[in-house]
């Protein structure tokens, strides 16, 4: 027995005394692991997109996971329906495919920024402008499926880390409580975050016309990087939104590249383990969540390192684990980087504007 205990008390001396931000980072690997344990149970058909909600869900309390989770069902629903709708009529039409996406991208944006429940505004323009993009590059894609079969995987990922975070709010929680973030509020009208709206609606009109005439591939993660990269503090704008959008996608291409280096080198020693790789995903989990929950500037890189991670080391079936959609996550997000840097540094030319470091810092990581 005490040679047992050794042990154990020497790797509780390496990590620490146990606090919130540990308690937080064991519920997130605990829900990311049920999710997939759903996914799968449930025959979804992109695992690592139940993983995601399972990730990006959890909150320190059970009642802020459950609304969350909420959100991002509904958003993501009402996406879908927006994008059986409208897409058959703007699959045909280059123009209408530009419009429909800039309009419902840019009004998605602008309430994400304003309207009480942000978070639901943002994953209807994400869901929209994936289905359209990822229908125009797949033109024998099923549109309901894939319409489904999206709201399914939300639906597994949010109920994994609802029973997780609901179970360890009347258990780890009680001694351990997490921080409550403060209620949402609407801010109403809002001139800047229009004109950062429709900056990015600008960016999102000429994905179309890449995807058709240039064969870029891959849109559909561009349209992601440009909204989520755009979501920041309707007070960090200022007349100009550069410096803090900026920043977001250096982080985003650090993040992802980080994240990417890792499930690699995870890859290479699985050797197609499904073991290797599912801990090699728990502790590529906990490590972006750790850097997400630092506070600091760089939170955001912990997100993107996580969603890398995820998207490579969670496929569909594990004996087909490869690095290719990690290089096709990078590669939308460049797409999308050179898109949107052109007309933020041309806006940002006519109107001189540099926010603060602080409103940098007062971003949320964001949804995706």
């Amino acid at each position: 027995m005490i040679g047992l205990r050794v042990p154990f008390q020497h790797l509780a001396r390496r990590i620490g005394p146990i606090d919130a931000r540990k308690i937080d980072e064991l519920e997130v690997a605990t829900s990311v692991l049920l999710a997939i344990l759903v996914a799968h149970w449930i025959g979804a058909e992109n695992v690592s997109w139940a993983a995601f909600s399972g990730y990006m869900v959890m909150r320190g309390h059970a009642s802020e996971s459950f609304v969350r989770g909420v959100l991002r069902i509904v958003g993501t629903g009402v996406g879908a329906l927006l994008g059986l709708m409208i897409t058959p009529v703007a699959e045909h039409s280059l123009l209408l495919a530009s419009v429909a996406l800039a309009v419902v991208g840019g009004l998605s944006l602008y309430a994400a920024m304003t309207a009480k429940r942000s978070y639901a505004w943002l994953f209807v323009g994400l869901t929209f402008t994936m289905i359209l993009l990822d229908k125009l590059e797949h033109p024998s894609t099923s549109l309901a499926g894939f319409a489904q079969t999206r709201l399914l995987e939300v639906m597994a990922g949010t109920a994994a880390c609802v029973v997780v975070s609901t179970v360890s709010t009347f258990t780890l929680r009680r001694r351990w409580p997490g921080v409550r973030a403060p209620a949402a509020r609407r801010i109403g009208w809002h001139p800047h975050a229009a004109r950062h709206a429709t900056q990015a609606a600008v960016a999102l009109l000429a994905l179309p016309a890449l995807g058709r005439l240039a064969h870029v591939p891959e849109l559909a993660q561009s349209s992601v990087t440009i909204l989520a990269a755009m979501l920041v503090p309707v007070t960090g704008i200022g007349a100009s939104g550069l410096v803090p959008v900026g920043w977001r996608l250096l982080y985003r291409v650090i993040g992802c590249l980080a994240g990417a280096a890792l499930a690699a080198a995870v890859l290479f020693t699985a050797h197609g383990s499904a073991p290797v790789l599912i801990i090699g995903t728990l502790l590529g989990v906990v490590l972006g969540r750790h850097i997400e929950n630092g506070k600091s500037s760089v939170a955001y890189v912990g997100t993107q390192f996580t969603m890398a991670i995820l998207v490579t080391l969670v496929p569909d079936t594990y004996a087909n684990a490869q690095i290719g959609p990690a290089l096709d996550r990078m590669t939308g997000i460049v797409i999308g980087t050179a898109l949107l840097l052109p007309v933020l540094i041309a806006w940002h030319l006519l109107a001189p504007g540099t926010p603060t470091t602080a409103d940098v810092q007062a971003a949320e990581p964001g949804g995706i």
